[in-house]
């Protein structure tokens, strides 16, 4: 495969989840994800800087390799913070994750590793990335104002109007006793279910979803979580005025257990679950080079 650092329409653009990478190329022209270049592969997030980073270049190089043939214009990642997403530096303390990268020009190694200019490879929030995607192709492409959440070992959130995403980080907003991420995250599910229980959750909230067919326990559970969802972004949704709120991330998967309360609180606007799912942050990311389509 190619680098092209001035021809479109193609993109090499990854997303970095706690304990792997997904990688693909990425259609400007049409936003969709080639099929036939997704890779996922797992990454020691613990592990130390040499191992994470040879981890995140194989996979982009296994990328590179099945789309022979192809021309790319950049490298585009969706990356958790807290991050320098302009300079490409990581900043991630204290989160049990990539902590061995911190300080470290990540932008400069992987356009070193890949023979990219290191100029063309873009940074962008991952949830910003996920909200972004699901506008441009999935759940909110036919309206203009959207607010998104995704769920899971945070509690990320965008707002987007008219095709233009921007991180809100409503996540670190004072809620209850501490902050919204604390509440609406998967963490919150342990703790809460080893309060009422005395249990431990060790498959998360995939497991609390398979136990919420029987138990009223965890049934409660997704109730509560639902609550106080609404409760707090009930300002939010009023501030900001959105025609429609997008669910996402692994906590959606259950939704069967907790929408129904959500919609029930949250009556003033319309909610869809996420269509992409691993394709969102791909597509989101990618659409940061859409300024090289004519």
């Amino acid at each position: 495969m190619q680098i092209n650092n001035l021809s479109p329409p193609y993109i090499l653009t990854a997303d970095i989840g706690g304990s792997h990478i997904t990688t693909g190329v990425c259609d400007l022209r049409t936003h969709v994800i080639l099929d036939q270049s997704i890779t996922r592969i797992k990454v020691d997030s613990k592990g130390s800087a040499n191992d994470i980073l040879t981890s995140w270049g194989d996979a982009c190089e296994q990328v590179l390799k099945k789309n022979d043939g192809l021309t790319i214009s950049g490298l585009s990642i969706a990356m958790p913070g807290p991050f320098d997403y302009q300079q490409g530096i990581s900043y991630i303390k204290g989160l049990d994750k990539y902590e061995a990268l911190y300080g470290m020009n990540i932008r400069q190694y992987l356009g070193d590793l890949l023979n990219i200019d290191p100029q063309s490879v873009r940074f962008r929030n991952d949830a910003e990335s996920t909200i972004a995607g699901e506008v441009l192709t999935g759940a909110g492409k036919d309206y203009q104002r959207v607010m998104g959440v995704t769920l899971g070992t945070g509690f990320g959130s965008a707002y987007s109007e008219n095709k233009i995403t921007k991180d809100i980080n409503l996540g670190s907003e004072p809620y209850k006793e501490t902050i919204a991420d604390d509440y609406l995250s998967t963490r919150w599910f342990l703790k809460r279910y080893y309060e009422l229980t005395g249990a431990k959750l060790t498959g998360g909230v995939k497991e609390l979803s398979e136990l919420a067919i029987k138990s009223a326990v965890a049934r409660d559970l997704f109730k509560e979580f639902a609550i106080n969802m609404g409760d707090f972004l009930s300002a939010p949704i009023k501030q900001h005025n959105p025609e429609i709120l997008i669910i996402c991330g692994n906590i959606a998967k259950a939704s069967i257990f907790f929408l129904p309360y959500l919609t029930e609180q949250l009556n003033s606007v319309t909610i869809k679950l996420a269509m992409l799912d691993e394709n969102a942050p791909l597509i989101g990311a990618a659409a940061m080079f859409d300024d090289l389509v004519i």
